[in-house]
């Protein structure tokens, strides 16, 4: 054997083997292979923070392997993954298979492509050991404050819980939320708005009261004073006075970063962060294209970084010429900046498609399922990063009533540039605008409806794993890499529950959260764990030495955990039951929800006397079409919910479409929604056959 490449995964070995062809072996670690001990803390606090490594238990034989395989080559090239963890992995088969870490020995490939691999192997280095004192120092925190608190959170709470430096601030930023949702005091408003159509033409569209006969803006806060506007408005003349024409750009996303990669697929996909990244590791170490081979897809997933090489930009602007038309390229060259300032994180590319000549249309012919969706994405939005801007020509009009202005805007999409392709889904509901028709100024318009509407303030909405994304990334806290796994965590150890798509805490959540403001308030505090995040940056560029930053930060944590123990000294928190109306028919106390070994069920707050239990049901509005019973949700084995009649087996009734609380005007049973927002209602009675869009459509 002449030379030996290392990389983690059999699926990566197995493309980049195709691409070196023969003189090489390629061989997997399968993840890291050392670490620090499970059952102890694993730290030499007194001596300087030395973290004592070993071997991970289960991996002996591929270390074994690995070693022989190393002997007898003349040569070993670690191509771990280029990140953090990816440093830290070949820095411990270095050390493992004595090798030198000063020998240009690490190879890193930002794609998995002929190409990538090439260029990677033609510019080997030696092992970034800032990077890797990086990766050193956050291991290092993440130990100190687990392997501490947690057990001081088991003697105070109960056994089974954790706290860590990103997890606890994550579940801070949805407890505040949550708090600001139950002390929000909604606000009564009204809004009148005139359908109005100009004198020539029957074509409708809506203006919104703006202005009062003062000049000033004018809130309606009371059905009253709405009352009084229709009033003042009875018999009114509907005059445009102001119409203001104009035009505007509207640009193109840039490419993905880890984190907006994460909060697009949420949005769109409904994808968690973990199913993203897992279907993007796929795409990143390779798959088996039908008439191309085993390639990787897309570049390397995990970035900071919204760099794109200059080969990339030409390949997709000859792509989209050749497909669209040359209007349709971008005629400058698009610089985005990155949020990140260290040049440690602009090492890599932003997510982009390896090749974009390879169409997801092509794609789907080999792969399916969460890869095949998840290209599609990554692929629009590179090649729309490319396309020219969408054009539009605005109006917005002024309208005269009574002293009275309503105003109205709109506009027409004159070129749809980078539109054609893909626009970026945002969390928030966007007023819609419109097409107006054609108006001008001194034009008595006809009004077809005067309509003064009821309306309630809202408060903030509650996260979704796309927005508590964006916060932490937006807060400076964690890195994109680290989301996925922080949102899994407090999802699994009860301190959040997922309602819709929504992350809510639960009572434990909170319970947690109080006790670490009130103990650890530096561990919980946004600002301080952005401090913190921006220390060890400034370890991976150099600037800072690893020692010292945990030294600055466990002897303030020590000394609360200290105070904490004495504080605490002889009180233990209960977490309280919540309590459901479902009433115990054993000795008619209400029944508690618990959370046991496989999740949440109902339980009698009598025990242990009384030691009923009871599986939580939840029931739906709709009613079987088969029986009449009630329909309950359910979960498949895989996770997926789906409705099913509670007589089961009985009734075999079940469906994966929601049932609502509308009935069919043909039988009269429950109709149920399938699709999304485009989606529609229908009957699932046997013999019926009704359905209808969700949203029926507006004829004029």
């Amino acid at each position: 054997m002449a030379k030996l490449v290392i990389v983690e995964s059999p699926a990566k070995a197995k493309t980049i083997r195709k691409y070196l062809g023969d003189g090489y072996e390629v061989t997997a670690s399968m993840g890291h292979i050392r670490d620090l001990p499970q059952s102890q803390l694993g730290i030499d606090v007194e001596h300087g923070y030395a973290p004592q490594y070993i071997n991970i238990k289960g991996k002996e034989k591929i270390i074994k392997e690995l070693k022989s395989q190393a002997k007898s080559a003349d040569t070993v090239y670690l191509a771990t993954d280029p990140d953090r963890e990816g440093e830290a992995i070949s820095w411990h088969l270095a050390n493992l298979l004595g090798l030198d870490v000063h020998e240009k020995n690490r190879v890193t490939f930002g794609e998995i492509t002929k190409k990538g691999v090439t260029a990677g192997m033609a510019a080997p280095r030696t092992i970034d050991l800032d990077l890797f004192n990086a990766q050193q120092a956050r291991r290092i925190l993440d130990r100190l404050v687990g392997y501490k608190l947690s057990p001081f959170l088991w003697r105070k709470v109960r056994r089974g819980l954790s706290a860590g430096r990103v997890q606890s601030v994550a579940v801070r930023l949805i407890v505040d939320r949550e708090k600001e949702i139950e002390a929000f005091d909604p606000q009564e408003y009204w809004t009148v708005d005139a359908l109005l159509s100009p004198p020539s033409s029957t074509r409708k569209f809506t203006a919104r009261l703006a202005l009062g006969p003062d000049g000033k803006k004018l809130e309606v806060k009371t059905g009253q004073q709405a009352a009084a506007v229709r009033a003042a408005l009875e018999g009114a003349a509907y005059t445009v006075t102001r119409l203001a024409k104009g035009k505007r750009k509207k640009s193109p996303a840039p490419p993905f970063i880890t984190s907006t990669m994460q909060q697009e697929a949420s949005r769109r996909l409904g994808f968690t962060a973990t199913r993203t990244m897992r279907a993007a590791q796929t795409l990143y170490e390779g798959v088996e294209i039908a008439g191309q081979g085993t390639m990787g897809l897309i570049t390397y997933m995990r970035t900071d970084s919204l760099r794109i090489a200059d080969e990339a930009v030409a390949a997709a602007k000859d792509f989209i010429a050749g497909n669209w038309g040359d209007a349709y390229v971008c005629k400058t060259k698009r610089v985005y900046k990155s949020r990140s300032a260290t040049a440690a994180q602009d090492a890599h590319e932003a997510v982009r498609p390896t090749n974009p000549a390879l169409t997801p249309e092509l794609v789907e012919q080999s792969i399916t399922g969460d890869a095949a969706k998840l290209y599609r994405l990554i692929w629009s939005r590179f090649i729309a990063s490319q396309m020219s801007d969408c054009q539009q020509d605005t109006v917005s009009a002024d309208i005269t009533a009574a002293g009275y202005v309503f105003r109205a805007s709109g506009y027409v999409v004159t070129f749809d540039g980078f539109t054609a392709l893909y626009e970026e889904a945002t969390d928030e509901k966007e007023k819609k605008e419109t097409a107006l028709p054609p108006l001008a100024e001194g034009d008595v318009l006809k009004l077809r409806e005067l309509k003064a509407e009821q309306k309630f303030t809202q408060p903030p909405a509650r996260y979704t794993e796309a927005t508590l994304i964006k916060a932490l990334e937006e807060n400076g806290i964690g890195r994109p890499s680290t989301y996925a796994p922080i949102i899994t965590t407090i999802i699994d150890r009860g301190y959040v529950e997922r309602d819709q798509k929504k992350l809510a805490p639960t009572t434990l959540g909170r319970v947690i959260n109080e006790l670490m403001l009130a103990e650890f308030p530096d561990i919980v505090d946004v600002k301080f764990s952005a401090g913190m995040e921006k220390q060890l940056d400034k370890i991976e560029s150099g600037q800072e030495d690893w020692h010292h930053t945990i030294d600055q930060f466990y002897k303030g944590f020590d000394a609360s955990l200290k105070k904490a123990e004495e504080d605490m000294k002889d009180k233990k928190i209960k977490v309280p039951d919540e309590e459901t109306d479902e009433v115990c028919e054993l000795c008619g106390r209400k029944m508690v929800i618990k959370t046991g070994r496989y999740g949440k069920f109902l339980a009698c707050p009598g025990f242990p006397e009384c030691r009923n239990t009871r599986r939580i049901v939840q029931a739906t509005p709709g009613a079987c079409p088969k029986c009449g019973s009630r329909i309950l949700v359910r979960k498949s084995k895989k996770g997926r919910v789906y409705y099913g009649c509670e007589k089961n087996p009985a009734c075999d009734f079940m469906t994966w479409n929601e049932p609502t609380a509308e009935v069919c005007p043909q039988c009269g049973s429950t109709l149920f929604k399938k699709g999304g927002r485009s989606g529609f209602l229908l009957c699932e009675k046997e013999g019926c056959g009704y359905s209808r869009p969700l949203t029926p459509e507006k004829k004029e």
